[in-house]
């Protein structure tokens, strides 16, 4: 493969997939204070607008309900057992009952409706997400890592789903609950209210030191659970090279030290929250009994008419609820702020824009196809390095149903030529037409439905084979399939599966041989039935008999086709029309194989080298 066609990147594999998720998650941006982003949001929720109003209602129901049991045991306390009476006991018992029965429900259909708003909204934003990752062109993923792209996909939007379908109804339960709970316990007493507001800001300010460090913390400990499993991903997508080289004892000895380290961190993370609980607990035992104390005083030394047992309850109680409420609001802006980070971040691939897209009145192409392939003049480097082009001045034309062999050193431009003309880029100069058309006035996907690309390292996508021959072309029948297999000299060892046609090839089809994976490849080709072929380095993972039955396949496929094929082993090209020999991303000689011999250029001094021939 040239050096021009590594410049797009290869498909990572499993492990390096999850290296760059993770790094990516390790280096996520600190939580912002602008929650703008978070506006992003907003068309998704108002369209399930129904489960996000069911919610608030249950929302309302729960908190009351709550509020409503603090109201249920003063009355229990002062009436029923006041009462003395069997009777009062029962009924305020069964009011108790009848509110705990109310919040219940009401937190139930919170729970449903929250989490399915929650996990609707995000399973919408996936799936806009990564049909806008499809439609995004080869210079986006040239300055953004897939590993990026699928943390975002993955943790990004699941930071999100936790905010919408659990933060966002938790935080706003402990605001009501705060609100309603804060007036209520004025209403009951405003000196010892204030006097609960003083002690709830002695029990807060220490706990703002310990909770950032327990956060310093926690992003240690990730930070080194992310390193390990990194490395654990490295090591198990390379692990034929690991135990090539016999290194697996290494290899566990520094995952050991890393997973040791994690470890370590997290020690740290879980003393500093124990602390931080034994902090709390003392300090909320403390204010509360010293309330406690006071109103015991205020009722039974002060003869407070108003402070009886079930207020004093019913003011405690209000006041835990109240207290845990601000608490919790303090860790929900956290994970807000968090969200709107994550919110940031997946707006980002949202708002981008691919260069290369369909005008707004696209060309129609058109119809017979007739596969006329013509370069005019063309100019192109690619993003990022503006100072070496790949090609400069280049020109050819491709009459409908001729094969071209593109040759050349590596890094002469020939599958530069091939990503112009599927389109994945614009030139910078002149134009690119197929069948007259050009290629900037016509729609892309339109272009490519008359391309079919055997690539040198074609990659296969997980599934039967069946599946990964209709890749090709979705509507093909079995028959079909079976045909194009055949055609590639696939049939054979395809049938010979445990289930035939029907058995699962595994990720990237690792289970078959470069070879046989390169038949299915030029198989699926023969699916689409395009009118015009490209061949880039098709036959390279082949040996020599299997490339023989493959050449011969191809040239049945090659007739009534415009082909295009790229090599650098000069034999799988003598039998081209015409042979365009490339350097330095221009046509320096074109000719029959015959004729390139005796005129001692470039391609002479190539079949030379391979071949030992002379020039005649």
């Amino acid at each position: 493969m040239s050096t021009d066609a590594a410049v797009a990147e290869g498909r990572p594999g499993a492990g390096e997939l999850l290296a760059g998720e993770l790094d990516a998650a390790a280096a996520r941006r600190p939580r912002r204070r602008d929650l703008k982003p978070l506006a992003s949001l907003g068309p998704y929720l108002r369209v399930h607008w129904k489960d996000a109003l069911a919610s608030a209602l249950f929302l309302i129901v729960s908190t009351g309900a709550t509020l409503g049991l603090t109201l249920a045991l003063r009355l229990l306390i002062d009436q029923g057992v006041g009462g003395r009476t069997v009777q009062s006991v029962d009924r305020y018992f069964l009011l108790a009952a009848a509110v705990a029965g109310v919040l219940a429900i009401g937190t139930a259909g919170r729970f449903f409706f929250i989490t399915r708003l929650g996990e609707r909204v995000v399973a919408d934003l996936r799936r806009d997400l990564y049909r806008h990752v499809l439609g995004l062109d080869q210079a986006f993923f040239l300055t953004v890592r897939t590993g990026e792209v699928l943390a975002r996909l993955t943790t990004d939007l699941t930071i999100v789903e936790n905010m919408v379908g659990a933060s966002v109804s938790v935080a706003l339960r402990n605001a009501l609950t705060f609100v309603a709970g804060l007036a209520w316990l004025v209403w009951l007493s405003p000196g010892f209210t204030g006097l609960v507001l003083l002690i709830g800001v002695v029990v807060i300010l220490p706990l703002f030191a310990v909770g950032r460090l327990v956060r310093r913390l926690s992003a240690r400990a990730q930070e080194r659970f992310a390193e390990a499993v990194a490395y654990a991903g490295e090591t198990i997508d390379g692990l034929d090279t690991v135990q090539a080289f016999g290194r697996e004892q290494a290899a566990a000895t520094r995952f050991a030290a890393a997973v040791e380290s994690a470890f370590n961190a997290s020690v740290a993370r879980i003393t500093a929250r124990a602390v931080m609980t034994a902090l709390v607990m003392v300090l909320l035992f403390v204010g509360v009994g010293f309330v406690l104390w006071r109103a015991v005083l205020a009722s039974f030394v002060d003869h407070d008419p108003h402070m009886t047992a079930g207020v004093l309850v019913q003011f405690v109680v209000l006041a835990i609820l109240v207290g845990g409420a601000a608490g919790s609001l303090g860790e929900t802006w956290g994970d807000v702020q968090k969200t709107a980070g994550a919110m940031e971040r997946i707006r980002e691939i949202l708002q981008a824009r691919p260069s290369v897209a369909a005008p707004a009145h696209p060309r129609p192409l058109p119809t017979p196809a007739r596969g006329e392939v013509a370069f005019e003049d063309v100019s192109f480097a690619y993003p990022g390095r503006p100072d070496l082009p790949a090609l400069g001045g280049f020109s050819l034309k491709v009459r409908p149903g001729e094969r071209v062999a593109l040759v050349g050193p590596s890094g002469a431009g020939k599958s530069t030529v091939f990503r112009l003309l599927l389109r994945f880029y614009d030139p910078q100069g002149g134009q690119v037409r197929l069948d007259g058309v050009a290629l900037t006035e016509a729609d892309p996907a339109e272009v490519r439905a008359r391309i079919a690309l055997v690539a040198q390292d074609a990659p296969l996508f997980s599934g039967s084979a069946l599946d990964a021959l209709r890749f090709g072309r979705e509507d093909a029948t079995e028959g079909e399939l079976r045909a194009a297999a055949r055609a590639a000299e696939a049939e054979a060892f395809l049938a010979a599966l445990p289930q035939g046609f029907d058995t699962p090839l595994g990720e990237r089809a690792k289970t078959l041989s470069g070879g046989q994976r390169q038949r299915i490849a030029i198989a699926r080709a023969l699916v689409r039935g395009a009118p015009i072929l490209l061949l880039d380095e098709a036959t390279s993972a082949l040996d020599a008999e299997n490339e023989r039955l493959v050449q011969r396949a191809l040239a049945d496929a090659m007739q009534g086709r415009t082909t295009l094929v790229i090599a650098h082993r000069l034999a799988t090209v003598l039998a081209a029309d015409r042979i365009v020999v490339m350097d330095a991303g221009r046509v320096v000689e074109e000719g029959t194989h015959v004729e390139l011999l005796t005129r001692a250029g470039l391609y002479a001094r190539l079949a030379e080298l391979q071949f030992g021939l002379q020039a005649a």
